[in-house]
């Protein structure tokens, strides 16, 4: 019998897996981002947490989650409807992971300055382990403002949902160590234009209870403890909870026709449900839903802008790390000059995303008692997620390139961070609705746009294509010459300048070398231009491998 050639196994110029590895300390941005906008308190914590982000078992439980997806049981074999989804074991090792850590709860827990701050440097690392378990951990910490406009529902279950810990089981909130929350607001007819809901809520019992009746075209999450939804009584839009289960340990009428089968996002269970005279509770004041929910839907465009942002990291890591073991044309990739600017391009790219998000997480922790942070704040969360979630998609792409065809394959993290790509522009609001909500920002609240413009003013001076770009955009909005045609133009002027700002404050040389590449003549394909200042500087801070 003729022996089997061992030496055809032996692999010369291929990278070794990219595991074990801490997400926090390996990323000098990240690391110098949290100190300055004050989350130093929770360092310590996030060191722990990107360790366990970049684990090599954590990594393969964000492999597992997707390719073995949810399963929708709506009935068990003796025909009781159970309504019931179950997950993979390693869905629930990811959960037990975030919401162990505190990435839902730290926000609101951590008394000190820099909580959000904290808070975003976790969704940012665990969107580069997997995505899918970042949309229940988004929505459970953005309920928190929506549940403290009800008192006595925000005291039944703040405690269960800010606790740090995770309860998969399928049974009453009151039996479990903690909670999470999801969301119910979209239908067939109307997407975005929530006023055009059919869904109904009549009255019943006690002051405050209602029966719902209606359809949902999207329930994120379908399995959490309880939702947020919208509904009318009349004529008013207003806001209720709706447990999965009744006060009297009965499974309440939440009915899943079905399970999205979406392009993406896979480890996570996105769900069509009727309500057929399903029990809940008024949240907010009657006629007042939108108001209600309004900051639900802000602090979850918080995480709409961390996790695209943590997607593109990811991206980038996987094509430098590539780009410093494979070699071609007698070169290691990473020294190829062409390949350098590629690289180093998305490095600048990744670095701006970041900064623009952590100085909004900022925002986000000094509004509490500072109107200008919370003006800025305002405006700041739209033009951030519109923004970073439009160059996701590109900049992964050009990392499955820099891979090429070992990229493509399934074995390879990039066509999962592909599908994921699209999700947060679509989710909270897609492009053009995020313009007409920053051009409405601008229009209602004048103090929002002062702000955002102070903010840019900090750079005045470090570079003059910049200056040249703050004094037209300065007199454009002080005009107001804006339409709604020019929505989208506006947004990508006032995110660009904001990065450019950033980056010239904070980021040195890497600074003036952005604005050159965004704010002056070069192209807008990553790499298309005369080649960038201090490559090598910038991936070695990018990424010291």
């Amino acid at each position: 019998m003729a022996q089997y050639d061992t030496q055809r196994d032996e692999l010369i110029n291929q990278p070794p897996p990219l595991q074990d590895y801490n997400m926090f300390s390996s990323d000098q941005a990240l690391v110098e981002a949290v100190l300055r906008e004050g989350g130093k308190r929770g360092e310590k914590r996030l060191r722990t947490f990107g360790e366990r982000c970049g684990s090599t078992d954590l990594l393969e439980a964000g492999n597992l989650a997707n390719r073995c997806p949810p399963e929708l049981h709506t009935h068990d074999r003796f025909g009781h409807r159970i309504d019931e989804v179950r997950f993979h074991p390693a869905y629930h090792q990811l959960m037990q992971h975030v919401f162990g850590s505190g990435m839902h709860s730290i926000a609101w827990t951590q008394k000190t300055t820099g909580a959000h701050v904290a808070h975003a440097a976790m969704v940012y690392m665990m969107a580069q382990t997997e995505t899918g378990v970042c949309c229940p951990a988004a929505m459970t910490y953005a309920a928190v403002p929506s549940l403290r406009t009800t008192p006595e529902l925000a005291d039944e279950w703040l405690p269960r949902i800010l606790n740090e810990a995770y309860d998969g089981d399928f049974c009453p909130a009151e039996q479990k160590r903690a909670a999470t929350i999801g969301m119910a607001m979209t239908e067939k007819q109307g997407g975005s234009d929530l006023r055009t809901n059919t869904t109904r809520a009549t009255p019943a019992g006690d002051s405050g209870e209602f029966l719902l009746n209606g359809h949902k075209w999207f329930c994120s999450a379908p399995m959490s403890d309880a939702f947020l939804t919208l509904a009318y009584i009349g004529s008013d839009l207003s806001c209720f909870l709706v447990p999965r289960w009744l006060p009297d340990g009965q499974r309440n009428r939440i009915f899943i026709q079905r399970l999205k089968d979406k392009c993406g996002n896979r480890s996570n269970a996105s769900s069509e449900i009727e309500y057929h005279d399903t029990w809940c509770r008024l949240l907010g004041a009657q006629g007042e839903g939108v108001r209600t929910i309004i900051d639900m839907v802000h602090h979850t465009r918080l995480d709409a802008s961390m996790a695209p942002a943590g997607i593109m990291r990811q991206a980038l890591v996987q094509a430098i790390h590539h780009a410093h073991h494979r070699t071609a044309f007698q070169k290691k990739l990473v020294d190829q000059p062409l390949m350098q600017n590629v690289l180093a391009d998305m490095a600048l790219e990744v670095e701006a995303a970041l900064l623009m998000a952590m100085r909004v997480a900022r925002a986000f922790d000094e509004a509490q008692d500072n109107e200008a942070a919370d003006s800025f704040a305002r405006i700041a969360t739209a033009v951030t997620k519109f923004w970073i979630n439009k160059r996701t998609p590109n900049l992964v792409y050009e990392a499955m390139e820099c891979l090429g065809g070992g990229g493509y394959v399934e074995e390879s993290i990039l066509p999962r961070l592909y599908r994921e790509a699209p999700l947060n522009s679509i989710w909270e609001g897609s492009g053009n609705v995020i313009a007409l909500d920053i051009l409405r920002a601008l229009e209602r609240d004048p103090p929002s746009g002062e702000a955002f413009l102070q903010e840019l003013d900090l750079a005045h001076g470090n570079d003059a294509r910049f200056d040249a770009a703050l004094q037209s955009l300065s007199s454009q909005l002080r005009k107001r010459s804006v339409t709604q045609t020019t929505a989208r133009e506006l947004a990508e002027r006032l995110a660009l300048l904001l990065q450019a700002s950033l980056m010239l404050r904070y980021a040195g040389a890497r600074g003036e070398t952005f604005c050159r590449l965004r704010l002056g003549d070069s192209g807008w394909v990553l790499g298309a231009n005369a080649g960038v200042t201090g490559a090598v500087e910038i991936l070695e801070h990018a990424w010291p491998d």
